[in-house]
């Protein structure tokens, strides 16, 4: 893209965006740049964006910022979707998997962008029609979930117009390929390169005796048939409830590659991700916690282990590595989640890593202190 001229911004809800607001209004203002918000989320923060509606900061911008978690950067391709306008995610507060940058290197990613030092890469989303005749689009996915006190999700998976197999779980799930490290991979399913123009149908907790993924082409068309004998379903788009699914309903999936333009600086790649998520998650099953509801992950670009629950991030465990050595520094819990065992379950997967890395542990943290002392189990933990 050629010089910016004018950058749109879409905030988080209730997270402190001011600072960051701030600083891409400094960079803007010497460049000769317009910023634009919109009047709900700029009339919060006192700043000299220019209040526009939706349509018209779409349509004007040439980049977009979603400061904010996942839920913001899924909520900013949503608006950009079909469109070349790129996106660049920033973390601000609680962390996700989703964002490009944290708020201490936005400085240096909009100097970058300014000297045309990025890539962009396209994301597929998908998209359906519910029963009421709204359109949705999602770019982690869509799912039909059981509704407590209803029956399971009875789901027949429909591909190029035939019935290929049924699935009975407690949901199914189609999912892209940015969305296979959220819902889908709790439920089992494969972890997928967000280059591949692919979507993935999974089901969570599967009572039937199939429940294997399936990896379908764009190309290729696929339906979700409610079957009679399902509960009834509500229809959950990007974590949102959207709407409710009866029996006999049928829900057409309409994939949409290059729905939105991410970008990249490079200096993580997906697959470093993934290798140290599938290294944690491997060891992170200790204890008597449901392990289908929570994933521990470390997420090393940033030195803390992340319990992440439907995708948002949980709680936290700080570290910091001095050689094979590794520190741990302090556990933190999300209010909203406490008292789930959850600061636990971050211990439990901080030790048997060191233990699988045969890494000398510091605990530094009370709690992990505190954990040690009630879990003899981890008396093999080289303790410095």
């Amino acid at each position: 893209m050629g010089m910016v001229k004018v950058v749109g911004l879409v905030l988080h809800p209730r997270r402190d965006c001011g600072s960051a607001v701030d600083t891409i209004i400094g960079w803007a203002a010497a460049r000769g740049v317009t910023v634009l918000g919109l009047p709900d989320e700029i009339t919060r923060i006192d700043c000299s964006a220019v209040p526009v509606s939706a349509e018209e900061m779409v349509e004007r911008a040439g980049l977009l910022v979603s400061l904010g978690g996942d839920g913001t950067m899924l909520r900013t391709m949503r608006l950009v979707e079909g469109r070349k306008t790129p996106v660049l995610g920033v973390n601000v507060g609680r962390l996700g998997f989703l964002a490009e940058v944290d708020l201490p290197d936005l400085k240096d990613a909009l100097s970058a962008i300014d000297d045309h030092r990025y890539t962009v890469e396209s994301r597929t989303a998908v998209r359906t029609t519910l029963p009421d005749g709204r359109a949705v689009t999602a770019f982690n996915d869509i799912a039909l979930v059981r509704v407590p006190g209803h029956g399971l999700a009875a789901v027949g998976i429909r591909v190029e117009g035939r019935r290929f197999v049924n699935y009975a779980a407690d949901a199914v799930l189609v999912s892209t390929p940015t969305g296979s490290t959220a819902y889908s991979f709790s439920a089992g399913g494969p972890i997928v390169s967000p280059n591949v123009e692919g979507l993935i149908v999974s089901a969570a907790a599967a009572h039937s005796s199939f429940n294997r993924s399936l990896v379908l082409d764009t190309s290729e068309h696929l339906g979700l048939d409610v079957l009679p004998t399902s509960g009834r379903l509500a229809i959950e788009v990007d974590g949102i409830i959207e709407g409710h699914a009866e029996p006999g309903a049928a829900i057409e999936i309409e994939p949409m590659p290059a729905a939105a333009q991410v970008i990249r600086f490079g200096r993580t790649s997906f697959y470093e991700r993934a290798r140290r998520k599938l290294r944690v998650e491997g060891s992170a099953q200790a204890g008597d916690w449901d392990a289908g509801d929570a994933v521990v992950v470390d997420s090393f670009e940033r030195d803390r282990y992340e319990i992440l629950l439907g995708g948002e991030v949980a709680g936290v465990l700080h570290y910091r590595r001095h050689g094979d050595r590794i520190e741990l520094l302090h556990t933190e819990v999300d209010q909203a989640f406490s008292g789930r065992g959850l600061a636990g379950r971050l211990a439990a997967a901080a030790l048997a890593d060191a233990r699988s890395r045969t890494s000398p542990v510091t605990a530094t943290c009370p709690f992990v202190a505190g954990y040690l002392k009630r879990h003899p189990e981890y008396n093999d933990v080289e303790l410095r």
